[in-house]
């Protein structure tokens, strides 16, 4: 979406875009429960290790971290979020967690998980300063988040251990543990989400493209959000295939909801 909303401020967007990562019913399961648990499906499946009691450095607490997070702490991991915005910062501690600077996580992480989108979130000046064994993985974006060209440019040696495992040896002789050399680990070392989360993240891209399909002619050339409407429908609809019914609003409630009358 960065590079999308970018096209659009510079105007060189040549036709309407929907953002489907914007849909609520998108990133609020998709990118929080399915991230959630596919990256450590990635991360079991390549360590084999046991998760609870571990130190859990968690890059970022957007949607993706906010999964990652729960899902570490779950697991029976002491979770630290690192963030670099003073609300998202805020939130981490008050849901619980430890935060901090990534150089002042570096020494005591066992496990690094970034979700940021962005890239060079763990330094390697931060690398040089984790404890032996400590482990590198990503799941936010492409293999940028954690700078694997200067680790791997300056490591004294690289090698396989496992699959989607590799020993970096550090110019100091300290051992730390890249998982899918950098890149996504929940796609590399695993399946990525469950279908039961993917279902509606693929339902919002169908009935979005209808949407274009049938009201092209009356789109502006921008960056658009999914239709209320269609949220709605995929909700109820995901709903509807768990057994799940809900209420609805009466008459009544809907004019009180819009009037400054008591």
């Amino acid at each position: 979406m960065v590079r999308i909303t970018a096209l659009e401020r510079e105007g060189k967007l040549g036709y309407p875009i929907i953002a489907i990562n914007n849909a609520k019913t998108k990133h609020l399961f998709d990118n929080r429960y399915g991230t959630g648990q596919s990256t450590f499906d990635g991360i079991l499946r390549a360590t084999a290790l046991l998760i609870a009691g571990k130190k859990v450095v968690v890059v970022g607490y957007g949607w993706v971290g906010k999964g990652v997070a729960k899902r570490a702490s779950g697991l029976g991991a002491k979770v630290t979020v690192v963030e670099i915005d003073p609300i998202k910062a805020l939130e981490a501690y008050l849901d619980g967690f430890e935060v901090m600077s990534i150089r002042d996580a570096a020494a005591g992480g066992e496990i690094f998980i970034t979700c940021t989108g962005m890239k060079g979130v763990i330094p390697y000046s931060s690398i040089e300063l984790m404890r032996e064994g400590a482990i590198l993985s990503n799941a936010g974006h492409f293999d940028v988040e954690i700078d694997t060209k200067t680790l791997l440019g300056k490591a004294k040696s690289v090698r396989p251990v496992r699959p989607n495992v590799d020993e970096v040896v550090l110019p100091d002789g300290k051992r730390v543990y890249l998982l899918a050399k950098g890149r996504i680990v929940n796609l590399v070392a695993a399946e990525g989400h469950p279908p039961e989360v993917m279902q509606m993240s693929f339902a919002n891209q169908f009935m979005s493209a209808l949407y274009v399909l049938q009201n092209h002619s009356s789109l502006v050339t921008r960056v658009l959000d999914v239709p209320v409407e269609i949220e709605s429908q995929v909700a109820l609809a995901t709903l509807d295939s768990l057994g799940i019914t809900i209420d609805r609003a009466t008459k009544a409630q809907l004019k009180y909801a819009e009037s400054w009358m008591i």
